[in-house]
């Protein structure tokens, strides 16, 4: 990364200096691959995918700062079924909030996918901060308002009535859940506008969608343009390739970010790598890195619904395990900073150069391993969000946020089984920092 002889604060450029020399560097506990590991400092109540547990399963979350009370910030995330949850720093469960019921006994239920945060939308009753959610299983947009005088209940429903469905044309449609599913923010520095990105499940399609606060003091939003993403490619020794996947079904886009100094969409569509592109979806996508899988011809076995994969030609790329899932922007004052990408196929992290000037280089990547034989570390990470500012006396430096898709230790199911477990833990950058002391200090 190169390094701008600009004005920062003392904290961010030390935390900068040990973020680099922690994920370019192999220090005692690193992995096989020379990765470094850092451990979790708690993490959130398990939640069970099954009737008992409500079909509540972890996906995605977000971090919002309390500019008044640091300490006081919250994670919203998301449980699919289960709807969303709000979190304390302490990771102790704040708020429940249910999914949509069906409009119909046969028609799909709400289903909270990815959420994201707009902070100070413009509404006519002044300011607010809100988090967007998408809800694949109705194919809309909710919006809530965060509103921390309520700490109880700090979020509020307010999307309006009349929002409409951002892919389907009927209830239908819908039910085939080619629907809503990662999502991103977006606020144009020129008009001052909000924004949504939003990816379709199971298709290539990405949709801007803009959100329009009412006189009423609900949220609608208005769909701008979409832009399809490719679904086959053509490799270097002249065939042509496609992910393999069930049929009828194209290579989707999940986690997505944008980068607010750049105006840069990030998005990592699962089996294929990550896209850089314009907010705004008026330029052509460029892939700035490949998953490993890149290439490698498969077929699908519809009686194990599963692809058996062939020779690998060797195109993919070096750091990324498919599926290639949440992205995550680590913001720097002076604009320099990283791409977080989780590798979810082979449970790491990847970070890459903010810098487009860059070619968004890789630079470095991490494992989150267990900290105690209770508290475990990530495994299959869906989705994830850092925030690089002080959050009180409990995270001064900050706070990473990440699913762990397998949640142990597991529960039995009274049944033989175990219970589908999944949560997010919450790292600590104050640790991160400590743990690489020595790396940092050393001759170079």
């Amino acid at each position: 990364m190169r390094t701008h002889c600009t004005p920062r604060t003392a904290a961010a450029l030390a935390l900068s200096a040990v973020l680099l020399a922690l994920l370019t560097s192999a220090p005692a506990g690193a992995d096989d691959e020379g990765l470094p590991t850092v451990t979790p400092t708690s993490e959130t109540p398990a939640l069970y995918d099954d009737e008992a547990g409500g079909d509540s399963d972890a996906d995605d979350p977000a971090i919002w700062r309390n500019a008044a009370d640091p300490g006081r910030s919250l994670v919203i995330a998301t449980a699919k079924k289960g709807g969303l949850r709000v979190y304390g720093l302490d990771a102790r469960l704040v708020q429940s909030l249910p999914a949509p019921r069906p409009p119909a006994e046969d028609d799909a239920p709400g289903r909270f996918n990815n959420v994201d945060l707009v902070a100070g939308l413009k509404t006519p009753i002044g300011r607010a901060d809100v988090a967007v959610v998408s809800d694949r299983g109705s194919d809309r947009l909710r919006i809530y308002r965060i509103d921390p005088s309520k700490p109880g209940a700090p979020l509020t429903d307010i999307t309006d009535p009349a929002a409409v469905p951002v892919f389907s044309a009927d209830q239908a449609e819908i039910n085939d859940q080619r629907t809503a599913y990662g999502l991103a923010t977006w606020q144009d520095k020129a008009t001052g506008r909000s924004y949504a990105l939003v990816s379709q499940r199971k298709r290539t399609r990405l949709a801007l969608v803009e959100l329009t606060p009412t006189a009423r003091g609900t949220v609608d939003y208005r769909k701008v343009r979409t832009l399809d993403l490719p679904a086959s490619f053509h490799l270097p020794n002249g065939a042509a390739w496609s992910p393999c996947a069930e049929p009828g079904e194209l290579p989707q886009v999940e986690g997505m970010v944008v980068d607010p100094a750049t105006g840069a969409l990030y998005a990592g569509q699962e089996d294929v790598g990550i896209w850089r592109l314009r907010a705004d979806l008026t330029d052509k996508p460029v892939l700035v890195e490949k998953v490993r899988e890149y290439g490698v011809p498969g077929v699908y076995d519809k009686t194990t619904e599963e692809c058996t994969p062939g020779a690998d030609p060797g195109f993919g790329g070096e750091r990324l395990t498919a599926d290639v899932e949440g992205l995550t922007l680590f913001q720097e004052p002076d604009g320099d900073g990283y791409l977080f990408a989780s590798s979810q196929g082979d449970s790491t992290f990847a970070l890459y150069d903010r810098e487009v000037s860059e070619d968004n280089e890789y630079e470095g990547g991490f494992r989150v391993g267990a900290a105690s034989t209770t508290l475990d570390g990530s495994e299959e990470c869906d989705g994830a969000a850092v925030l690089n500012a002080p959050l009180g006396s409990r995270y001064p430096n900050g706070i990473l946020v990440v699913q762990d898709g397998h949640e142990t230790p597991e529960v039995p199911d009274g049944e033989g089984g175990t219970r589908t477990a999944t949560n997010f833990k919450f790292v600590d950058l104050g640790d991160v920092m400590d743990a690489a002391d020595p790396v940092a200090s050393a001759p170079r």
